[in-house]
């Protein structure tokens, strides 16, 4: 799927808002997808992405977080970690197939079916230009800055 066109695809988001990639052309976009709200390792990667946001915005460059949490869900751990973007709701896991992100995982002795931690950037053409899997959260978003820097 790197360097070809991602499909336009709509999903609900937080602020009463609809994340439609085609509304993005013109701007770089990360979307970080993440297992679920509000757990230690997923508050800590929205964290650092807050506090670098104001980097990304001045390379042209959006921020969504995606998970299959629901609306209600997202909103909340948005407002108390004062996330600046949106959290985009993949109930229906489409945009989780569409990256093929939805893992089989140990979770304490069982195998449960969840989210692997991955970020993508799709350039302002919305072209898929790099992907990370199975990412661990302590530098990614200085990793993921560092490269939205040599775009350009």
């Amino acid at each position: 799927m790197l360097n070809t066109s991602v499909p336009d695809f709509e999903l609900a988001a937080t602020s009463g808002k609809t994340f439609k990639l085609s509304d993005y052309i013109g701007k770089n976009i990360i979307l970080y997808f993440y297992p679920k709200d509000s757990t230690p390792g997923c508050t800590t990667q929205g964290i650092q992405f807050r506090d670098a946001y104001a980097q990304f915005q001045a390379l042209q460059t959006e921020v969504f977080g995606i998970s299959r949490d629901s609306l209600k869900s997202h909103e909340n751990f948005k407002a108390k970690f004062s996330f600046p973007f949106e959290l985009v709701a993949d109930t229906d896991e489409v945009a989780c197939q569409l990256f093929g992100v939805i893992k089989m995982k140990n979770m304490y002795g069982k195998q449960v079916r969840g989210i692997e931690r991955s970020t993508f950037i799709i350039d302002k053409n919305g072209k898929l230009v790099k992907e990370w899997r199975g990412v661990k959260v302590d530098g990614h978003v200085n990793e993921v800055l560092s490269f939205i820097q040599t775009l350009g």
